[in-house]
């Protein structure tokens, strides 16, 4: 007899992405005092399409976050940064997802699920930062959440024939994060009008 159900014990002996990315270009990490409970999440994205190429985890806890890390890798791999991001912030999309795979979850194991998506938000988070440092560049970032120059906003306009915010974003994730840079990207477009 398990001691977790089916959904979760299949999971927790035979984790999916269990591991390190071999080329790790973001990392995250969420842990619970309560528990004990430790998360460590490696990401591979990819450039220039910022696509999460490979998820990974290493845990220490209890079944519940070990097959929770299993599900979030599977959910996120292949995602845009953005998208990603967009799953990170939000708890009715992340954990929710999560917790359906399941059939539902205990309310004492809710917080295994949370560390899942407060790892995922902390490896976006290093990520954005690592590519700050990294960027020496003499063109401007218009875009700082995703490392978008102004340089290669103007060529996306030009090469796409694109007319929306939305059309940039979609070419090169420009605008995808915070949205700070938004009024920029359409002032560019009116420009090139």
């Amino acid at each position: 007899m398990a001691f977790y159900p089916d959904a979760v014990n299949e999971l927790f002996l035979n984790p999916l992405n269990a591991g390190v990315v071999e080329k790790t270009t973001a990392r995250g990490q969420a842990a619970s005092f309560a528990c004990g409970a430790a998360l460590r999440l490696t990401l591979r994205v990819e450039t220039p399409s910022y696509r999460l190429a490979e998820a990974k985890f290493q845990a220490t806890g209890c079944g519940y976050l070990i097959a929770a890390a299993s599900v979030l890798t599977e959910i996120v791999q292949g995602l845009k940064l953005a998208e990603a991001e967009m799953v990170a912030g939000a708890p009715d999309l992340c954990e929710a997802a999560i917790i359906k795979h399941f059939g539902g979850v205990p309310k004492d194991r809710e917080r295994c699920i949370a560390l899942c998506r407060e790892a995922l938000q902390d490896a976006i988070r290093n990520y954005r930062q690592s590519a700050l440092i990294e960027w020496q560049g003499a063109d401007p970032y218009i875009c700082v959440c995703f490392s978008v120059s102004e340089k290669t906003i103007q060529q996306e306009i030009e090469r796409g024939a694109l007319h929306t915010v939305a059309e940039v974003t979609q070419s090169c994730n420009a605008g995808a994060g915070c949205g700070s840079c938004r009024s920029l990207i359409q002032d560019m477009l009116d420009e090139h009008q």
